[in-house]
């Protein structure tokens, strides 16, 4: 279960139960726009943590790009001394790291979409919440208005308590379940468009990760032989100036 489901869950938990106990629906409403702001900085925390590993992600790329270069000079200055076989070893170590920064740029671009995703829904989400405290806050003053001129009309009428609480008993229930059915339809649109996603998994199989040995090792021979070229070039040039 999602964060977003539990904070959901809890809710309409708690709602319920006040609902069923609750005396005036000005207290229900003032309890569902608390619970809606705690979502939001919810919300917003989930946003903070996906720039956090975003950026975490681009400092180890960083690393790893300076890695490349440095393998590349080891394996130039191997071929060089002569030394094919520290060259290759040089070479293979560089294709891997570059392997691990296509890795790390798709997670990075995965987290990206998750953040947009996120903002999107915490823009959403506010404008939803800034609407029904404006309505929330109508609500409670066409109640406190109903309640002073049903108190004023008992007063002035003797008509009885118990038709009078029968008739808000009906109106409070209808309002608590239009509320609760906005509730729930705002959720469900919330849960639905996907704010979270798994972007950990590699999903790499045995089969996959062998091809990728094969490719490697053919990108390690290619930029050998390039690279012995390139210092046989080196060396003859050097001979012909003399």
């Amino acid at each position: 279960m999602s964060l977003i489901e539990r904070i959901v869950t809890v809710i309409s938990a708690k709602l319920s139960k006040l609902v069923g106990r609750a005396e005036d629906p000005r207290e229900t409403l003032d309890y569902s726009y608390e619970k809606q702001l705690e979502m939001l900085q919810n919300v917003k925390r989930g946003v903070a943590d996906v720039v956090t590993s975003k950026k975490r992600l681009e400092l180890q790329a960083q690393k790893l790009e300076q890695g490349v270069v440095k393998l590349d000079s080891q394996a130039r200055e191997a071929v060089q001394a002569g030394r094919e076989d520290l060259a290759r070893t040089a070479l293979a170590r560089k294709v891997a790291v570059q392997q691990q920064l296509q890795d790390l740029d798709q997670q990075t671009q995965a987290l990206e979409a998750q953040q947009q995703k996120l903002v999107e829904n915490e823009r959403t989400l506010s404008t939803r919440i800034e609407s029904f405290r404006s309505e929330k806050e109508v609500i409670k003053a066409q109640y406190s208005a109903a309640e002073a001129q049903v108190k004023i009309g008992e007063a002035a009428t003797g008509i009885g308590d118990s038709m009078q609480n029968t008739g808000r008993a009906i109106e409070r229930a209808r309002e608590k379940t239009e509320e609760m059915e906005a509730r729930g339809a705002a959720m469900d649109e919330l849960i639905a468009s996907g704010t979270l996603e798994d972007v950990t998994s590699g999903g790499k199989t045995e089969l996959d990760r062998e091809l990728e040995q094969i490719a490697s090792q053919g990108q390690v021979d290619q930029e050998l032989e390039k690279m012995k070229a390139e210092v046989g070039a080196g060396s003859s040039q050097k001979e012909l100036e003399q």
